[in-house]
């Protein structure tokens, strides 16, 4: 090439990061080896669009290439621009230093008239005479260094996250841009919730979607014989791209996305917003209050769900972290109550020892619920915990419990098992609500057992109780094994029943 042809080529690339890849780069394909970075239609999109925007979330399905666009468009950038700063941030040292390897071999195969002079090179840093540089590293550097472009390869997996997100924000702030890319990993973390406040156009990132049907190679009939190599979870997260259900969530994808599409903003609220009532108390029907108190010091949540025995449906929720256990107390009774003296059934320890006590002793409540040993209350352990959460996991799957509650969907999709094995809201995140429909889940279990007969359903035209058909119609059908194991008692009940 004439030094004509070489201005006119260096033009050409410095104006077109997609030229410049198409013709100069060359990437590492798993069959075929070393060959040239011909674009797709889709990578040439997100191309455009991180080039024209300055805060760039991308969903990504598995093996789309995005990180090898990143990794070429931090090159083109430090070619062609000057004391330009990009920093990638990874899961790990080993990705980051991956990520930098993949940067040097591009460099090392473009002509030498492409190629500035290398001032400083090692595992995480590529500083080229243009006066710009690369550094890859993990999450955790960062604070104080003025950023061009920061690139945070699968964002939704990277430990401490939030903190790190704090501590870097700042030096990108005044001007540079910011590229966060991923596959999904449930709804527990930064990256799902920034993705999430760019649709409601709550912050100003702009969403790159890419979906696995844009990949030419990707076709029906290997998408049929993918999925039947793996877990439906896993299909969804690796390549559908779906948050729901996703990551490691104690409830499965069917029964939260059920949940989820069920809920309603169909309410009306009392006491300053924490209770929301989705129906009013019906005659003659039963209800169960499963609760968990708090000291009411914005730490964490009182919180109580109403639900009704003889439809599963969930009829109220209480939610609050500024009420105090006196008035959470009373609270409590008043709309025990109000749904027909309702089986109250709070949390038995630690400070759910004292509001049981002001319930029964000063509020005199008159429908605690007792456990089989005559004690008030729901006593949780580790051993009891496994069989209350059971109640709810099976609760939900069996449509036993109908859900109207946004706030309540949102925990469960955050309460996860952590990897040592122990269910809980996932670091930064709250399950009180859960905790206490775990607990009412449990009771509704444990009177449907006990009861001889259902709550009944009061007709619309003369208010009569339909006691007969009961059995047949509620949702907590009740058992036909008796608890106590005796002829003649038996024979009461089944005469009591009919």
């Amino acid at each position: 090439m004439s030094s004509l042809d070489i201005k006119e080529e260096i033009k050409k690339c410095a104006e077109d990061p997609v030229y410049f890849m198409c013709k100069y780069i060359n990437v590492i394909h798993p069959i075929k080896g070393v060959v040239p970075f011909h674009l797709f239609e889709f990578q040439k999109r997100i191309v455009s669009e991180v080039g024209e925007n300055r805060f760039n979330i991308i969903r990504k399905f598995r093996q789309a290439g995005v990180t090898t666009i990143c990794a070429a468009y931090s090159l083109w950038s430090i070619i062609f621009k000057k004391h330009h700063y990009v920093m990638v941030v990874s899961i790990g040292d080993r990705e980051s230093t991956a990520f930098l390897g993949r940067v040097m071999d591009m460099y090392y195969d473009l002509p030498r008239w492409l190629q500035p002079e290398i001032r400083e090179k090692n595992k995480h840093t590529l500083l080229l005479s243009s006066g710009s540089k690369i550094k890859s590293q993990p999450a955790g550097a960062g604070r104080g260094e003025s950023v061009s472009h920061l690139i945070v390869d699968e964002a939704a997996f990277v430990e401490k996250m939030r903190a790190f997100w704090a501590a870097i924000y700042p030096t990108i702030s005044t001007g540079g841009k910011a590229t966060l890319l991923s596959t999904v990993n449930g709804m527990s973390n930064l990256y799902y919730e920034l993705y999430r406040d760019a649709q409601l156009a709550k912050n100003n990132f702009n969403i790159v979607d890419i979906t696995w049907p844009e990949h030419p190679d990707y076709t029906e009939k290997w998408s049929e014989e993918t999925k039947g190599n793996m877990p439906h979870r896993l299909w969804l997260q690796e390549y559908e791209c779906e948050f729901l259900g996703t990551g490691d969530t104690f409830i499965d994808y069917q029964t939260l996305r059920k949940v989820v599409e069920n809920v309603s903003d169909e309410y009306y609220s009392m006491y300053a917003g924490a209770l929301r009532v989705f129906e009013d108390p019906i005659p003659y029907h039963e209800y169960v209050i499963g609760a968990d108190a708090s000291y009411g010091r914005e730490f964490d949540y009182s919180a109580f769900h109403v639900i009704n025995l003889y439809d599963g449906k969930q009829v109220a929720e209480f939610h609050s972290n500024t009420m105090g256990l006196k008035d959470f107390a009373k609270t409590l009774a008043d709309v025990g109550r109000k749904y027909n003296s309702a089986y109250v059934a709070p949390e038995r320890n630690g400070l759910g020892i004292a509001l049981v006590e002001s319930l029964f002793e000063d509020l005199e409540y008159e429908n605690m619920w007792m456990d089989d040993k005559g004690e008030f209350g729901v006593k949780v352990d580790t051993k009891s915990r496994e069989i209350i959460l059971g109640d709810l996991e099976d609760a939900l799957r069996t449509n036993k419990l109908d859900i109207r509650s946004r706030r309540l969907a949102d925990e469960l999709t955050t309460f996860i098992i952590t990897e040592n094995g122990k269910v809980e809201a996932d670091e930064g995140y709250n399950d009180d609500l859960v905790m206490s429909l775990a607990h009412a889940a449990h009771v509704a279990k444990d009177v449907t057992k006990r009861s001889p007969g259902m709550p009944t359903k009061a007709t619309p035209q003369d208010g009569d109780v339909n006691r007969q058909e009961v059995a047949k119609q509620s949702t907590w059908i009740p058992t036909t094994n008796s608890k106590y194991n005796d002829p003649e008692i038996d024979e009461y009940l089944s005469w009591l029943n009919n």
